[in-house]
């Protein structure tokens, strides 16, 4: 225990020691410092927002509405990631040798193919491969797809009903836009991390034994009682943890969108870097936010590890 809070202080006293040089030094070049320019008006604007956003507003807002583009599309994303790789990782254990060896064929793909490559991929198909907004595929009643993106049904029309979306001659108007921004990171980062959830999903179930599921049929339990009563409790033990970590680094892969022109944290926190040239403090900004979600993130770990090994206890 000594040791460790030696190694401690020690690590903050050179933390301590960075910082007061690396001020010292701003100050002999004449470089402003803090984070003052956070209440001062951004300057610039920001093309989708999630939040309702002007130039006029402070650089802390415009902040926010970065973190509130990357949370939009990083929680969807998780959901969407984390279903599709079950689906996958189950359909890697099927005794169809068709379906396995597709699901394989998915995640050799997807897992070796650089996550930039396949949003670059995304973003092209959506802008250029597909067809203009007065021509745009209808993929279900009121459900269009075009080069200006996905429109959905949404709340919000006159007496709060459906706002339905309607194609037009010239484009497709109402309802919910998702921009071929949005959409291209949306499919990039679900479709690339639902590869590594096929593997922990997979190995976590390979990881009981077999003995297990033998002794439940032959207690005459039904192949689902056995998956939901036996196999599964046991095997989130396994999964829970990695498919953690695959859900933080999809959070931090969405910083990426900067090449797709996706205004989320990083790509705010960059042009409002340019803006005030508070370089140490926009970067600093970002680390800490990302921190704080990867906390979050590791304290729902931990919680459901707690609640699935009471649940494996009834069980």
């Amino acid at each position: 225990l000594l040791v460790q809070t030696l190694i401690a202080a020690g690590l903050l006293a050179l933390l301590w020691w960075l910082l007061d040089a690396t001020a010292t030094n701003m100050r002999e070049r004449g470089i402003r410092s803090g984070f003052d320019f956070l209440l001062e008006p951004a300057g610039f604007g920001i093309g989708e927002s999630l939040l309702p956003f002007d130039s006029g507003d402070s650089a802390l807002w415009a902040l926010a509405a970065g973190l509130a583009n990357t949370l939009r599309v990083a929680v969807p994303a998780i959901l969407i990631s984390t279903l599709l790789g079950t689906l996958v990782g189950l359909g890697r254990l099927s005794p169809n040798l068709l379906l396995r060896t597709l699901c394989a064929a998915y995640v050799e793909a997807m897992r070796n193919v650089p996550l930039l490559l396949q949003l670059l991929a995304w973003y092209f198909i959506v802008t250029d491969l597909l067809p203009a907004a007065s021509e745009a595929l209808q993929l279900a009643p009121h459900v269009f797809l075009s080069k200006s993106g996905l429109s959905v049904p949404w709340l919000g029309g006159d007496g709060g009903l459906i706002d339905l979306p309607q194609r037009g001659a010239m484009n497709v108007s109402g309802g919910a836009a998702m921009t071929p921004e949005y959409l291209a990171l949306l499919l990039g980062l679900s479709l690339y991390t639902a590869a590594f959830v096929a593997e922990t999903v997979r190995a976590g179930i390979a990881a009981v034994p077999r003995g297990q599921s033998e002794a439940a049929l032959a207690l005459g339990l039904t192949r689902l009682q056995n998956f939901r009563l036996v196999l599964l409790p046991q095997a989130l033990r396994g999964i829970i943890p990695p498919l953690t970590n695959q859900h933080m680094s999809l959070t931090k892969n969405a910083s990426l969108a900067v090449a797709i022109g996706y205004p989320e944290l990083v790509s705010v926190a960059n042009t409002t870097l340019n803006q005030t040239g508070r370089a140490a403090e926009c970067i600093t900004l970002i680390m800490a936010v990302y921190l704080i979600l990867s906390w979050l993130t590791a304290w729902l770990s931990a919680w459901l590890e707690r609640r699935n090994g009471r649940w494996a206890n009834r069980s």
